[in-house]
Parts: structure tokens; C-alpha cells; sequence
């Protein structure tokens, strides 16, 4: 009963937004001719009542027959509000200049009157700030989502074995295939991975959105990782069926279960609060694999004691970790010898500007490492920004990543 007053919301809001912007084009196409103004109205309005019917056809769609159409439908649908949302501040603020306008015209003191009339700079400025995000996160889906990038840290440590100096680490995140709409690319994206040629390969978790399912037409594309070091991963907070309703807490775990089993059929070694030894030439190195633990709301599977059992003494711990929170909340104070902790989870927020040195994403505010390299002390801490998406199925400014980190013997 909840989904239906939230989509009767959300249609009322939508339709409100939807007048109240049809004001503002209707003036600007007064002066256009009797066809032009037709076109466009008809445009307008079909438009708006195919975005509408789809939202309202949403659960009645068979995600396995038609496997996209329902991400196609509420990605239409949101682009479309949050394009009209920004239109109407515009409108908004017009209107409430011609309210005071006409309060002010109300005093018979005035001696001038002002005009209410609608402004046709805001009325044009309300229809770019609305085209301006639409053609943005469109863009951002057609070309951002798939737009991997090879991102490459050198990382200097006096303690690490001098068998391991130049070790290439690959790492990547929050793959979210249930949200993917095209295979070629992620391939694309695999191949570009291996074409690094590896020593050592790391998944910080996320594999799925809500169900194991989601995975089934991807693990042969994941599977082609190569790496001859080894393959290792963990879970994410969305790996755990947290965010999805089930029959049974059996039925739950069982679809846990089936996703362990799709990293053994992937040959990567998913790491459940425990670890692993890499031996080259005689000397270690290990690896830390925690579960998900997530400072605030999220999810806390992660048992520290239990993932450093048996290393507590090695003299090289890399840690793996799906939310970077986790190395402020416990392991900074409480772990000062990992040496490096590998995470993920942000996603950059998918949004944000990256120009040189300079980096703003919303994440910020909500993340104090919300991607790329840190340092405290003698610990690092890398953020990848994401393989995949989740929600907007596209990437504006914060693209998808493959993390290419040399780790050097000093």
C-alpha cells in the first residue's frame, strides 16, 4: 500500500510540474506559427503521457521477459522530472516576483505601477536550466556508463617484501550487474582490464544490486580476468539481499549462498572475514578480506578479529574492504599495521566534475575518502570510483574505473 501512495505522489507532483512548465512554453510560442505551436504542444504531451503510462505499467512488466524495459522506463521518467523540477524553480522565483509586484501595486500611494506579467527572460531561462540537466544526464547514460577509465597510483613503502617490489594490483568495485544494459561494452571493459596485464586482481564488493540472479549473463565476462597472482574479493552491502524482500530468511541466505558460489565459479577467491598468504621467492604477503562494515546505517557483517587471524604479525597486510568509512571508524585506530586498504561503495556519487588536481562530487559531503588515493601515517587507503552503477544508470563527470596501483619497495 506504501508503493501505491508513493507513485500516486509522485504522479501528483508530476503533473503539477508538468502545467505549471506548459505555462512557460505556451508564452514562448506566441509567436510562432500555427503548426510550430501545434508540434510542439502535441510533442509536449505525448511525451509527458509516455513517461506517465510507463511508471504506471511498471509492475506489471516481467523483468525477465522484457530485462531492461523497467530501467529504461524510470530512467525516461526521472530524467524528465529532474529536468521539469529545475525548470519550475525558475518559473517559481518569477512568480514570486509577481506576487510582491502586485501586492506592491495594491498601495494607492504608488504612484507607478510595475507589471505582473510572466518575464520572458525567466520563462526562456526556465526552459535552458531544465534542457541543460535532461541533455546532461542523458548523455550521461548514452556515453558516461560504459566510459572506462584506467586509473594509476604508485604507491612507495619501506616495509614490503622485496620480492613484491613492483607488484601491478587491479582493482575493482561496485560492478552492480543487475543494473547493466550492455554486455559489448562491459566486455569492452574487461579487456581493457587485462590488457594491464596484472600481477594481482581485487573485487571490493557490490556484485549485484539485490539478487544473485542479476549475475547469471555476466560471470563468463568476469570469469575472463586474468591475474596470475591470484583473484580475490569480497562482499558489498548489496551482496547481503538486505535491500530486497524475501519469503524466508532461508530463501535469503540461499541466494547468499548461490553468490559465493558464482565467485568460486568466477575463480575469484571471495575472502569472508578470513585471509590469504601470496608467496613469491620465499617472501609473504597478505591479503585481508572483510566482510561489509559501513560506519552509520550500513550493514555490519565485518569482524576484524577474524580477518586478521593468524597475520596479526605479518610484516605486509593489504586489506579489502567495500566502504572506505570503515578505515576511519576501526581501522586507522585500531589496526595501525595495514599497510593498504582497498574500497570502494561511493561510486563518486556518479555525479561530479574532475579536472586535473581538482575534484567535487556530492560524495564529499558525505564521505570523508569518497574516492582516489589517502594517506595517514604509514597507511593508504585507495577509493575506487566504481565499475558499474546503480539507480541513474549513467555517470556524469565521475566515471567508471579500473585502478591500476604499482606498489614499490623503498
Amino acid at each position: 500500500m506504501s508503493r501505491i501512495y508513493f507513485i500516486v505522489f509522485l504522479l501528483t507532483l508530476y503533473f503539477a510540474l508538468d502545467f505549471y512548465l506548459f505555462v512557460a512554453v505556451r508564452s514562448m510560442l506566441e509567436g510562432a506559427s500555427v503548426w510550430v505551436r501545434r508540434g510542439v504542444i502535441i510533442a509536449y504531451w505525448v511525451i509527458s503521457v509516455l513517461a506517465v503510462t510507463g511508471v504506471l505499467m511498471y509492475t506489471r512488466i516481467d523483468p525477465k521477459v522484457f530485462k531492461n524495459l523497467r530501467l529504461y522506463i524510470t530512467t525516461f521518467f526521472f530524467i524528465l522530472f529532474m529536468g521539469k523540477a529545475l525548470a519550475s524553480i525558475f518559473l517559481l522565483v518569477d512568480d514570486l516576483r509577481r506576487a510582491f509586484t502586485w501586492l506592491v501595486n495594491l498601495f494607492p500611494s504608488s504612484e507607478d505601477k510595475f507589471s505582473t506579467s510572466r518575464s520572458d527572460f525567466m520563462a526562456k531561462s526556465a526552459l535552458i536550466a531544465g534542457a541543460v540537466p535532461i541533455a546532461a544526464m542523458s548523455f550521461g547514460v548514452i556515453s558516461g556508463a560504459h566510459d572506462y577509465r584506467v586509473r594509476r597510483r604508485l604507491i612507495e613503502f619501506p616495509n614490503l617484501p622485496k620480492a613484491f617490489d613492483g607488484l601491478r594490483v587491479v582493482q575493482i568495485s561496485d560492478i552492480h550487474t543487475g543494473s547493466f544494459f550492455n554486455k559489448t561494452a562491459v566486455e569492452g571493459g574487461i579487456d581493457m582490464l587485462n590488457a594491464e596485464k596484472p600481477d594481482v586482481f581485487f573485487f571490493t564488493g557490490d556484485l549485484v544490486n539485490n539478487r544473485s540472479e542479476e549475475a547469471k549473463d555476466y560471470l563468463d565476462v568476469f570469469k575472463k580476468v586474468q591475474a596470475p597472482l591470484g583473484k580475490f574479493s569480497v562482499m558489498g552491502n548489496h551482496d547481503y539481499g538486505d535491500y530486497s524482500s524475501w519469503p524466508s530468511n532461508q530463501a535469503k541466505q540461499k541466494d547468499i549462498e548461490d553468490l559465493h558460489a558464482m565467485h568460486g565459479y568466477m575463480n575469484w577467491d571471495l575472502l569472508l572475514n578470513n585471509n590469504r598468504i601470496l608467496k613469491v621467492d620465499g617472501e609473504e604477503l597478505a591479503i585481508l578480506g572483510c566482510e561489509n562494515w559501513g560506519a552509520g546505517r550500513f550493514s555490519k557483517y565485518g569482524n576484524m578479529r577474524e580477518t586478521i587471524k593468524g597475520v596479526e604479525d605479518h610484516p605486509f597486510k593489504i586489506l579489502l574492504s567495500h566502504d572506505p568509512s570503515h578505515w576511519d571508524a576501526q581501522i586507522r585506530p585500531d589496526y595501525a599495521d595495514i599497510d593498504l586498504t582497498l574500497a570502494g561503495h561511493t561510486h563518486g556519487f556518479q555525479f561530479g566534475v574532475e579536472f586535473g588536481d581538482f575534484k567535487w562530487s556530492p560524495a564529499q559531503y558525505r564521505y570523508k575518502q569518497w574516492s582516489d588515493l589517502h594517506q595517514e601515517n604509514n597507511q593508504y587507503l585507495y577509493v575506487n570510483r566504481g565499475y558499474g552503477f546503480i539507480g541513474y544508470p549513467g555517470r556524469i563527470g565521475i566515471l567508471p574505473e579500473i585502478t591500476i596501483l604499482e606498489l614499490k619497495s623503498v
